[in-house]
């Protein structure tokens, strides 16, 4: 009888996995007025005037911008295609980590002054910003994050073979968190966003695979 109900509550978790790697499974924290899910594939009109930033340098905070997510709790690793029609400073797209409004980090392609950047925004009650500049404009990248108990890796890639790290930073340990696509306009009257290939694996958790080891 336990064998069944283990085997039951183990089904039932990788169909909600499965489910919460759909992106029509998945939740909007502010939705945008127009855009498309098929295939796979979310295609969004980012609205104008929206970011995600808190205090630091510029005195404002704002969490207004598109964040479509699902919840995962332990250890994971996230991946997601991104690219868009970038046309003024500060257009973005890419990825985001949430715990709460005072705790994530967004990054992906932001466009700034006519280039492309690769960019993180960090946020732990106030917000800090770095970026990569590219020489040339790119078509899509690939994002990957990959979260160890306190500690999230951040990569990118340009041909989702070879990734490279770009950031590694504190996130609260044992806490679920939201993670998905996102994006932001914070400047301009609004722009195309495309996402792909969502996928969240789940990581065995380090504590438990030591405690395992040092238990047999």
């Amino acid at each position: 009888m336990q064998m069944k109900t283990l085997f039951a509550t183990s089904v039932a978790a990788l169909s909600l996995t499965a489910q919460a790697q759909s992106l029509e499974k998945m939740q909007w924290f502010n939705e945008p007025e127009s855009y498309t899910i098929h295939e796979g594939t979310l295609e969004m009109d980012v609205p104008a005037q929206t970011d995600y930033w808190r205090i630091a340098h510029y005195g404002f905070t704002v969490d207004d911008g598109p964040f479509l997510y699902a919840t995962y709790g332990g250890e994971f690793e996230a991946k997601i295609k991104v690219s868009g029609d970038y046309k003024v400073r500060f257009d973005q797209a890419g990825m985001m980590i949430r715990q709460d409004h005072e705790n994530y980090v967004k990054f992906g392609i932001e466009f700034v002054d006519g280039k492309f950047n690769i960019s993180t925004v960090v946020t732990h009650h106030t917000s800090d910003w770095s970026v990569i500049q590219l020489e040339e404009p790119i078509p899509y990248l690939w994002l990957k994050a990959i979260r160890r108990l306190d500690a999230i890796e951040i990569y990118y890639s340009f041909d989702d073979r070879k990734y490279t790290m770009m950031r590694t930073l504190w996130m609260k340990d044992n806490c679920p968190l939201q993670v998905g696509p996102v994006a932001a306009c914070p400047d301009g009257k609004g722009f195309k966003a495309r996402f792909s290939d969502f996928k969240v694996k789940h990581l065995p958790d380090q504590r438990r695979v030591e405690w395992l080891k040092n238990n047999q």
